[in-house]
């Protein structure tokens, strides 16, 4: 895939996303968007991977929206921007992969949104977390959406309200983010993470993705209809019935969707 904002690799069953526009604190532009949801597309429809990780070059991980994109510009343009990051972020939780997030730096504004709205996030010890928006004059309103769900409406609406910058251990505390490593290790771990998960069978994840975003907010009888129904179904695909063989039989599952 040709890109021109992000570089896409593949490693290990790992899909890896680099947002590529560092002079610009890989700020979301548009093109960018529009590149991410073609690549993030690509990869859910081939399946070639089993996970997907998120990381940026440059010193920081991603300072929110481009708004050299937005300034003098008419509402078509801004309706655009944000329909855009919308549909990216949903994709993000779409997507049969489960997605890691590997920051370093800062993430502020819509980059904070989009640690926030991927599956897991491991950070380095010198990542910093906000949303300055009010400072602008202009609330974060969108990133919002995906921060409130991950650390509660408390400590969203103070990020909010203040636009302090959190410091890593914070957003480990509040459930930003699984992990905070040191900055030499941060690559290493995620990776380590990532592989981990992707000895998995893809169709098992892309199961238990999908009913997992599916019941989190629906009342508990409704949740427990939705995962009962899930789970049953689960143990008569392909990869359930061989995993449920291979742990009576006391051996290695080898699964047919890999």
């Amino acid at each position: 895939m040709d890109f021109q904002n992000i570089a896409y690799e593949e490693a290990d069953s790992v899909g890896i996303i680099t947002l590529n526009r560092p002079s610009r604190q890989n700020a979301l532009s548009i093109a960018l968007l529009e590149e991410m949801n073609r690549c993030l597309a690509a990869i859910a429809e081939s399946r070639r991977v089993k996970m997907i990780l998120v990381r940026a070059a440059g010193k920081n991980f991603c300072a929110g929206h481009d708004l050299g994109d937005l300034a003098g510009k008419g509402i078509d343009v801004h309706n655009r921007m944000f329909s855009i990051c919308a549909e990216m972020m949903l994709r993000l939780q779409r997507m049969p992969q489960p997605v890691i997030a590997q920051v370093h730096g800062i993430a502020t504004a819509a980059g904070c949104q989009l640690v926030a709205a991927c599956d897991l996030a491991v950070a380095e010890e010198g990542a910093r977390f906000g949303t300055p928006g009010v400072n602008l004059g202009v609330f974060c309103s969108s990133p919002a959406v995906a921060i409130v769900r991950s650390v509660g409406r408390k400590r969203a609406l103070e990020m909010l309200f203040t636009a302090r910058l959190i410091s890593a251990r914070e957003a480990l505390e509040w459930g930003l983010v699984n992990r905070v490593v040191p900055l030499d290790r941060l690559e290493a771990e995620t990776m380590d993470l990532a592989r981990h998960i992707a000895k998995a069978s893809l169709s098992c994840l892309a199961i238990g993705k999908q009913a997992f975003y599916s019941q989190v907010n629906l009342p508990d009888p409704a949740a427990y209809d939705l995962a009962s129904n899930v789970i049953v179904n689960n143990f008569f695909t392909e990869d359930g019935r061989e995993g449920v063989a291979a742990f009576l039989e006391k051996r290695k599952p080898v699964w047919k969707n890999r």
